[in-house]
């Protein structure tokens, strides 16, 4: 337009005809148009490929390839074979490509999959214009339980073949995902009684009222409003009876009855009822090995269970993992190293180590059973005092002590007692005449402890008693609290002359690995967010725990999926399929 004013300009200095300049910028203006697209009335002789939407990097082709790839018999899917009569079935590997779609693209319901399927390009390429109802959709999740999960190990074992998995270091943490039951119908048994004795004043009250009412000869209640009301709270205490009753002979703590499977836990904002959801993710790739659901309201006591199976995934003899302190649990991080899982899990309650006392039982290690994977050698190798090889370079040592060295515990004029460890033990109780002394947080964390005994040490001291010797376990190198000289090294002491004590005992060390922990939050958040805000699955669709972890096996496939595309991309997943 500029250019075409110019033109004029030089063609028209004395600005004779502004009239027709006028026009002619009309004309100009009148001929630019916008980008149009093809007429809706048109018709085409050669309709177009829809393979021609699609381009060859489109995460779409990846999803059709691994789907068609799959053995969905050896998955467990149903209706895998079409039966001779009846209406024809939707194939399921169709309906799995649409999940699995959905559940990568923030689409997890059925009636919105469902509509998607009759507008979405992309639907189109994967299902060929199929449009099944959003029934035939919930049904084929519903149904498809077990094989579900088996797709996301699928598609693991895919990745371990591409080498994508470190198999170095694990990060195990658990998130609580919002189940389908509301807080209002979630009972136990403190709350049901509360209500039937609620029940049982209002129904007093109600017979009061009328007993004063007739008295007063006043129509405060008919009889009739009376009786409906009693009769609907009776209905009501009769429900709750029946709650309560389905409680005690459970054994649980928690009524759901929406979802019976999931629990009112603590989460960051508030109690909800959730499933407690547990990851294993590869420190390497952070892709995603194995989960588990559970109902667990902490994730105490759940480590080696999570660990086991990311291990059996993997197909790894050993694996090392880290995990917050939510994971304290001093038997379940034993059982973890007894069976080949080097546990890194915050310190709670120690300072610098977690120490073990471990009963000795006296072998020849070879070196066979040493440079040995199976828990039962890694177990003979620790209980004999020897480091299994597989934890070398660890923060776990092994260490065997023997009884020997000769110390004492001494009374203080403050009324405390020093331990031979020169740590500092307190009263505990009275014993007739004599005062106990001891400490659980001092003997847990003693590195040379003087009793062969798993529990804590306590000493008891006479009126007349100061000093009360001991032998220790330990190397010669030890700082010892002295014995003097001038007591008598058994004044009345069963400790020095005891037969049953444990010549020899081994102390197992596993040491914090700072590094390591603060890697954790990194490894293990990270996957959490992207599931429950960017694919939306902060809150399940599903009831009971079976379904719950068919549904989250489609959310972590999702994320694994998208991100071995980001790593390989496309074309190289399709060539390893």
């Amino acid at each position: 337009m500029a250019r075409l004013s110019e033109k004029w300009n030089k063609i028209n200095p004395e600005g004779i005809g502004h009239n027709i300049k006028y026009q002619v910028n009309e004309w100009v203006i009148s001929c630019m148009k916008y980008i149009e697209g093809q007429d809706r009335s048109q018709i085409t002789l050669f309709p177009d490929c829809i393979e021609d939407y699609i381009g060859e990097d489109n995460p779409v082709r990846v999803i059709d390839a691994f789907v068609e790839r799959l053995d969905l018999v050896a998955a467990g899917f149903s209706r895998t074979a079409p039966k001779e009569t009846g209406r024809p079935p939707y194939d399921p590997k169709d309906l799995l490509k649409l999940y699995v779609y959905g559940y990568s693209n923030r689409m997890r319901s059925s009636r919105k999959l469902m509509v998607e399927c009759t507008r979405n390009v992309e639907l189109f390429y994967l299902l060929r214009k199929l449009t099944p109802d959003f029934r035939t959709i919930a049904d084929f999740r519903k149904d498809n339980t077990k094989a579900l999960r088996n797709v996301f190990r699928a598609f693991v074992k895919l990745c371990m073949k591409l080498g994508l998995y470190q198999k170095e270091l694990l990060a195990i943490d658990g998130s609580k995902f919002r189940a389908i039951n509301s807080k209002d119908n979630t009972y136990n048994a403190e709350i049901l009684e509360k209500k039937l004795k609620r029940i049982d004043d209002h129904i007093k009250e109600y017979l009061s009222q009328m007993d004063e009412a007739d008295k007063a000869e006043q129509d405060a209640l008919t009889p009739e409003q009376v009786k409906t009301a009693i009769q609907e709270l009776t209905l009501r205490k009769e429900k709750y009876q029946e709650y309560l009753k389905q409680l005690l002979e459970s054994g649980e703590t928690q009524l759901l009855t929406t979802d019976p499977e999931a629990r009112r836990m603590h989460s960051k904002d508030g109690f909800h009822c959730c499933y407690n959801v547990q990851t294993a993710v590869d420190k390497g790739s952070h892709l995603i090995v194995e989960y588990e659901v559970t109902n667990h309201n902490t994730d105490q006591g759940l480590l080696k269970e999570v660990a086991q199976s990311a291990k059996e995934t993997l197909e790894v003899e050993t694996i090392e993992t880290v995990a917050d302190k939510g994971y304290e649990s001093r038997e379940d991080i034993l059982n973890c190293v007894m069976n080949g899982i080097v546990s890194n899990v915050a310190l709670k309650y120690d300072k610098d180590e977690r120490l073990y006392t471990i009963d000795y039982v006296e072998a020849e290690i070879s070196d066979e059973e040493r440079n040995s994977t199976k828990p039962e050698d890694i177990q003979k190798c620790i209980a004999a005092g020897v480091l299994p090889s597989c934890y070398e370079n660890t923060a776990i040592e092994v260490e065997l002590q023997e009884q020997s060295y000769l110390s004492c515990f001494t009374l203080n004029e403050d009324g405390t007692v020093t331990c031979p460890m020169g740590k500092i033990l307190s009263k505990l109780k009275m014993r007739g005449k004599n005062t106990i002394y001891g400490s659980k947080e001092v003997c847990r964390q003693c590195p040379n402890k003087c009793t062969d005994s798993k529990n804590h040490k306590t000493v008891s001291f006479g009126l007349e008693t100061k000093y009360v010797p001991v032998r220790m376990y330990g190397s010669p190198s030890l700082k010892l609290n002295p014995i003097p000289e001038n007591i008598p090294l058994n004044p009345f002491n069963h400790t020095l002359d005891r037969k049953d004590h444990a010549v020899k005992k081994v102390i197992l060390r596993i040491k914090e690995d700072i590094h390591k922990i603060k890697e954790r939050m990194c490894l293990s958040e990270h996957p959490f967010g992207t599931v429950k805000w960017y694919h939306g699955a902060h809150y399940l669709l599903c009831k009971g725990k079976e379904k719950t972890t068919a549904e989250l096996g489609l959310s972590f496939l999702a994320y694994n999926m998208k991100r071995a595309i980001n790593m390989v991309g496309v074309k190289k997943l399709i060539a390893v399929m």
